[in-house]
């Protein structure tokens, strides 16, 4: 599905990422983990071409993509939820929705404005609000719910709870279960370590722009040792 292998990207002068190398297959939830500033979204905005590699290769689906545009990378099949929403704020929940509809793949079943409401219930009830208009988790789903309209063959989803409240969170979490549930490949950024080793399937750690550990979930909730290294506070 996706195959990133030696990775390197830097802002100017200032290099972030270092070899980074992790892969994410067919129908599995793969996390990228470590504290702020240690290069997870420069990871993920290399792999959508908004940052542009220095060196190393991504693939998706067997094809390179490194170095491709934005808009031919989401065309490819890879859907985006960005760090801090970035939600048309002058369109109606429902016109962000159909700014975003496509199903290139040609899916039996696509994600359409229907089934995204049923997914998010509140959004259904927001349906005429404008993105501006929309409470921080009502942002939230309605950004998940955007990427999926494109029909993502991958999800990649940057901060999935980041500054939500309780009961938010535990819908996004919901959210994601379900989706994994019916065969949606994702790459999840988050800081919730409990809730992504109860849904992800493998686990990479970054700190300063490396790789430095790698594993299954069982492994990660069983490792405090790594858990207090490299994600603790």
């Amino acid at each position: 599905m996706l195959e990133v292998d030696g990775l390197e990207a830097a802002y100017g002068l200032s290099q972030v990422l270092f070899g980074v190398s992790f892969h994410v297959d067919a129908g599995q939830v793969v996390t990228l983990l470590g504290r702020n500033g240690m290069g997870k979204t420069t990871t993920v905005r290399a792999v959508m071409g908004i940052v542009r590699p220095r060196a190393g290769t991504v693939r998706f689906a067997g094809r390179p993509i490194h170095g491709a545009a934005p808009y031919r990378i989401a065309q490819a099949g890879v859907g985006l939820v960005p760090e801090g929403r970035q939600v048309f704020p002058n369109l109606t929940v429902r016109e962000n929705l159909v700014a975003t509809a496509a199903n290139r793949t040609r899916r039996a079943n696509p994600w359409t404005a229907d089934r995204v409401f049923e997914l998010f219930p509140p959004l259904a009830a927001r349906a005429r609000a404008m993105g501006a208009h929309l409470s921080g988790g009502e942002q939230q789903m309605l950004a998940i719910a955007r990427a999926l309209m494109t029909n993502p063959t991958l999800l990649i989803l940057d901060e999935a709870t980041e500054g939500l409240a309780p009961l938010i969170r535990t819908e996004i979490w919901r959210c994601l279960e379900r989706l994994k549930r019916d065969g949606q490949s994702i790459l999840l950024i988050d800081k919730n370590v409990a809730a992504m080793t109860r849904i992800a399937d493998r686990h990479y750690i970054l700190e300063k722009g490396r790789i430095v550990w790698s594993g299954p979930s069982e492994e990660l909730a069983a490792r405090e040792d790594i858990q207090h290294r490299y994600l603790g506070v």
